[in-house]
C-alpha cells in the first residue's frame, strides 16, 4: 500500500533519510520510533508532501505519491501539536475543513466527536483551549473524513487516560476495517498494544522492522521499551 524505494533526503551536511526502502499494508499498525534526528518526522514529512526527497518514490498503492496532491486526500494526519487559527470557534474550524474538503469524499467519521463530546467545546475559541482539548480537536480532524492512512503522532500525549482509552479504541476499530496505522511516540507503553510492527529508524536508516510480537518472543519481555533498550545496548556493544 505505502511503500518507499530508496527515500533519501539531506538538509546540507544532515543525511535525515538514507536510502529508505520499506512497505507498509492495510490492516498494519506500524509504531515509528528511533532517537531524536533519526528521521521519523521527515519520513512522515514526505508522506504529507511537505518535503521533498532528494531521490527515491514513495507511492501508494502504487501511484506516486510525490507527484500528485490529490492522493493524500487518502490520509488523516494528527501533528504532534495542533495549531489553529486563535480567533476561530471549535465548531467553525471543524465546519471549515467540511468545507475545505467537500466533494472529495462520500462519507464522514464523527466517532470522534462524539465520544469527546466536542459539541460542549464547539462555542470556545482555539486560543483558549488547553493542551489535552487541542489534541481531541487534531483526533478528530484526522479521522473525520474516513481516510485509508492514519498518521498519529504523538497522540496520545496531553490526553486525560480515558481520552486516550477512547482514542486508542478507535485506533483498533480502524485497523480492523483493513487501514494503515502509523504511529510515533517517544512513550512506547502508551502505544505498543495497539501496535503490529515496529519500524526503528537510526541517522536516517532503518535498523529493524518487525511485528511486535516477534520482538517480544525473540527478547522474552512483554514490555517494548525494555526490548528496544536491550537492543540497543547489544547493537552498542558489538
Amino acid at each position: 500500500m505505502l511503500v518507499s524505494r530508496h527515500l533519501t533526503k539531506s538538509f546540507g551536511r544532515l543525511r535525515a533519510l538514507d536510502d529508505v526502502s520499506v512497505s507498509m499494508e492495510r490492516g498494519q499498525s506500524v509504531l515509528l520510533i528511533g532517537p531524536n534526528g533519526s528521521g521519523k518526522t521527515t519520513f512522515i514529512k514526505c508522506a504529507l508532501g511537505l518535503v521533498l526527497p532528494d531521490k527515491g518514490e514513495l507511492t501508494l498503492d502504487e501511484e506516486c505519491l510525490l507527484g500528485d496532491p490529490m492522493l493524500r486526500r487518502k490520509i488523516g494526519y494528527m501533528p504532534q501539536i495542533g495549531r489553529f487559527p486563535d480567533h476561530l470557534k471549535v465548531g467553525q474550524i471543524i465546519d471549515m475543513m467540511r468545507e475545505i474538503r467537500c466533494g472529495t469524499h462520500e462519507r464522514s467519521d464523527e466517532d470522534l466527536i462524539e465520544a469527546f463530546e466536542i459539541e460542549k467545546l464547539a462555542h470556545k475559541t482555539a486560543r483558549t483551549l488547553s493542551g489535552g482539548m487541542r489534541q481531541k480537536l487534531s483526533a478528530c480532524l484526522a479521522f473525520l473524513f474516513d481516510p485509508e492512512i492514519l498518521i498519529l503522532d504523538e497522540p496520545t500525549a496531553g490526553l486525560d487516560p480515558l481520552a486516550a482509552e477512547i482514542l486508542k479504541e478507535k485506533v483498533h476499530a480502524e485497523r480492523a476495517k483493513n487501514k494503515l496505522i502509523l504511529l510515533t511516540s517517544h512513550i512506547l507503553s502508551d502505544l505498543e498494544e495497539i501496535t503490529s510492527d515496529v519500524l526503528y529508524l537510526i541517522d536516517g536508516r532503518i535498523r529493524f522492522y518487525r511485528p511486535i510480537n516477534e520482538l517480544f518472543e525473540e527478547h522474552g519481555d512483554p514490555k517494548l521499551g525494555r526490548v528496544i533498550a536491550k537492543i540497543m545496548r547489544e547493537t552498542a556493544d558489538a
